[in-house]
Formats: C-alpha cells, structure tokens, sequence
C-alpha cells in the first residue's frame, strides 16, 4: 500500500511560478512510475506528466511542454511538478498517482494503482 500527499498548490497570477510537491509512503518508491494528473471543473483528468522509478525517462501533455518539470527525489521519497510560465487554463485540482506495474510509462489514468488527495492550482488572469 503506498499513501500518496500532495503539497504546494495555491492562488497566483499568470506567468507566475508553482512547485508541487509529492510525498509518498512506503519502502519501494523508486520502482513505481508517478505521474501528475488534472481535473479542472466540467472537465475529464488528463495526464500532465509522467516519470520512471528511476527519473530517466519522462513524459509530458502537449499543453505544459516547455513549462513544467516533472522529477523526482527517491532517496526523500518525493516526486515534484516545477510550473512556470503558468496560464489560467491551467487551473485545475493537481493529483499524484503512483503506478506499480513494471512497464513503460503509462499515459492513462486507468493504470494508476494509488492516488493522492489532490491539491488545488488556481492561476488568474
């Protein structure tokens, strides 16, 4: 069982700067791919970015490339999203999820085994 708990949302100006910060349970974190997911009102989640157990592979939506930066602490246990240059569009309640399959980075949300609670970005105009 992993307990995933997000950290570092809030409220800000666009173009402004925002580190979310992952802290997750357990003695095997650096074999689970993590990955931030988004839910904005009305909306489905979508994946934001992904990162392998060991930081060397990354993914990430077409929507934040060249903005935001996904990695990862494992000696801390601890997986970041660095936003920058951040747009209203970008609100939405921000989610760490934990996939424990041994495979390739996964996209989809339906393969993550372990969520946090969720963290709320706001970013006004």
């Amino acid at each position: 069982q992993v307990q995933l708990v997000e950290s570092g949302g809030g409220l800000l100006q666009g173009g402004g700067s925002l580190r979310l910060s992952c802290a997750a349970s357990g003695r095997t974190f650096s074999s689970y791919n993590m990955a931030w997911f988004r839910q904005a009102p009305g909306r489905e989640r979508e994946i934001v970015a992904c990162i392998s157990g060991s930081g060397s592979d990354t993914y990430y939506a077409e929507s934040v490339k060249g903005r935001f930066t996904i990695s990862r602490d494992n000696a801390k246990n601890t997986v970041y999203l660095q936003m920058n240059s951040l747009k209203p569009e970008d609100t939405a309640v921000y989610y760490c999820a934990a996939d424990q399959r041994p495979y390739g980075l996964a996209y989809l949300s339906q393969y993550y085994d372990y969520w946090g609670q969720g963290t709320q970005v706001t970013v006004s105009s």
